[in-house]
């Protein structure tokens, strides 16, 4: 096997919301594999934390103010990546939020915003740089989907619907491009050790688990949460050539939860 397929030397690769967390992980795996680095976050001052992390990192990386929920401006920036950078080889749509409410407490408003970050923004992301993907000649497309693209659970009932939905706007992208070399896959990272995830795993003043921890672990054959790094891997194949025959696929990199049905009581 050649194992210059799995670089990506040459490729211009935007992962969006990549100041911080999965998405800078993925972002640092994809410059080791010789990627250039484009990303964006919501405002200025987290854009700013994520070029002083990448220079960090010894990582040229370009990043953008822009709101992934606006059509216009995305179309804009893709224009403004494809002018100073070059035209984009791999999109990852990283950004999104997740509301912990009760269904019957949240109003349509947070429902709708949550649908709008994690589902409707992947969409006009992915719209964005179709067309140059098909001039091209090839694209790669990876939306970051979660477990609750399979599983719900209580208090998370837009988020599991958002990613429900990604996993289906994933396998239709496959089916309606494919065709033009274009392959879009999924990630569904399960439970992550990041700053978002630092409250869940804090230590009670007894010096015991947080009880989401202890559940957690016990849910999980690895028996630990997984860390960015663990979905640096799987990144880096679904973006290169590696994975030209893989489309329409969702990996779940979650340390074997969905596959578990739990100790015995």
């Amino acid at each position: 096997m050649d194992m210059n397929a799995f670089s990506l030397k040459g490729k211009v690769a935007w992962i969006t919301g990549a100041s911080y967390g999965i998405g800078f992980a993925i972002a640092e795996a994809y410059a080791a594999a010789g990627a250039t680095i484009v990303f964006n976050d919501i405002n200025r001052e987290l854009v700013d934390k994520g070029q002083k992390a990448y220079a960090e990192k010894k990582i040229d990386a370009k990043g953008y103010v822009c709101d992934v929920t606006d059509e216009d401006a995305v179309q804009m920036l893709v224009r403004q990546i494809e002018k100073e950078v070059g035209v984009i080889d791999i999109l990852v749509n990283n950004a999104g939020i997740i509301r912990r409410i009760p269904m019957t407490e949240m109003s349509a408003e947070e429902f709708r915003k949550v649908i709008d970050v994690d589902l409707n923004a992947p969409f006009i992301c992915a719209k964005a740089v179709i067309p140059a993907m098909i001039k091209k000649g090839h694209g790669k497309i990876i939306n970051i989907c979660s477990m609750m693209s399979e599983l719900g659970r209580e208090t998370v009932s837009a988020y599991a619907a958002a990613k429900g939905g990604l996993k289906m706007l994933t396998r239709n992208i496959c089916s309606e491009y494919g065709g033009h070399n274009i392959q879009c896959n999924g990630i569904g990272p399960g439970y992550i050790a990041t700053p978002q995830t630092a409250p869940l795993r804090e230590k009670q003043p007894d010096g015991s688990r947080h009880p989401f921890d202890q559940f957690i672990i016990a849910k999980t054959p690895a028996a630990r949460w997984g860390t960015p790094e663990d979905l640096q891997g799987p990144a880096v194949f679904l973006a290169s050539d590696a994975s030209n025959f893989v489309n329409g696929h969702i990996l779940y990199v979650d340390g074997g939860i969905l596959a578990y049905i739990g100790k015995q009581p």
